[in-house]
């Protein structure tokens, strides 16, 4: 079947299924010219007449009914699919496929994904850890969480988050035991806890901003590890100085069980975007998604 056959093929089982141009043209939303026009298009198309026209009623003839037994099945589970996907247009439902670096996961994921399950029970999550950048429509994915907003050009970004401010923190015990760095210098012959990236095994610069310049110190850490989490819990048990988002370690630093250091020099960093491809038509599932986390930032 060619694609122009289709365009009078709805009208063929309107008027099949009413037995009256009248009554198919109303239903359909079109004028009854415009319908008759169509169903002609389709018989010239197909070069045999399906209808049997009087001024009184309109039948099918032997090939209009053997037309109809084969496509009209078919064309009934295609108006049935359109049908149910203009019910869920505004209804979030189905498979949110989302990749997140790992820094996202206790900042945004963790505390997010509970309460917007709750909110949209017909939403199933699928949350992929990486931290380099991927390929949303390549591998899948409805959208996406990174750290800035520079993303490729036909990208949406989506602040979801503050700005995220980092803090070098260590236990009081082992600054009793080791010294409190004054300057990003001092941390030469310290013990460090750092974030190595799993996308390419590098171990995540320490940023910081000493008399106006940006300048990344590059530690010879004693533990590395790809979660902010552990490398927090390293630090409070008195195994070295970590750099981290400040958010992560608000709790130990609020019972004094880390201390912050270098809080001079340490910047903050971009906030968390949500980017997916486009505005338009973007899926009830996404757009409840993006909605819910701006609303939490």
């Amino acid at each position: 079947m060619r694609l122009d056959q289709l365009s009078g093929l709805i009208a063929f089982l309107k008027v099949a299924e009413t037995k009256s141009f009248t009554r198919a043209a109303a239903e359909l939303g079109v004028s009854p010219p415009s319908l008759s026009e169509a169903v002609r298009g389709l018989e010239a198309r197909l070069g045999v007449r399906l209808l049997n026209r009087t001024t009184r009623s309109v039948g099918l003839t032997e090939a209009g009914a053997a037309y109809l037994d084969r496509v009209g099945p078919a064309a009934e589970e295609i108006l049935t699919a359109g049908a149910a996907l203009k019910e869920t247009r505004d209804h979030p439902a189905g498979l949110l496929r989302i990749s997140v670096p790992w820094i996202a996961g206790p900042l945004l994921m963790e505390p997010l994904m509970t309460p917007f399950l709750k909110a949209y029970p017909d939403v199933k999550l699928d949350l992929v850890f990486d931290d380099g950048f991927v390929d949303l429509a390549a591998e899948g994915f409805d959208a996406g969480i990174r750290i800035g907003e520079l993303l490729e050009q036909d990208m949406i970004a989506v602040r979801v988050s503050a700005a995220l401010r980092t803090a070098v923190v260590a236990s009081p015990d082992y600054l009793a035991r080791h010294g409190t760095p004054a300057r990003p210098a001092d941390l030469d012959g310290h013990a460090c806890i750092a974030y190595r990236l799993a996308s390419n095994r590098a171990i995540a610069p320490w940023d910081f901003v000493v008399d106006g310049r940006d300048i990344a110190y590059r530690p010879d850490p004693r533990l590395s590890a790809n979660t902010m989490p552990l490398m927090v819990d390293a630090a409070a048990r008195g195994l070295g100085l970590a750099f981290v988002v400040e958010r992560l370690a608000a709790a130990r630093i609020g019972d004094a069980t880390l201390v912050k250091v270098l809080e001079a020099y340490c910047p903050a960093y971009d906030p968390l975007h949500i980017y997916y491809p486009s505005r338009r038509l973007t899926p009830p599932k996404l757009r409840a998604f993006v909605d819910f986390a701006r609303s939490r930032r």
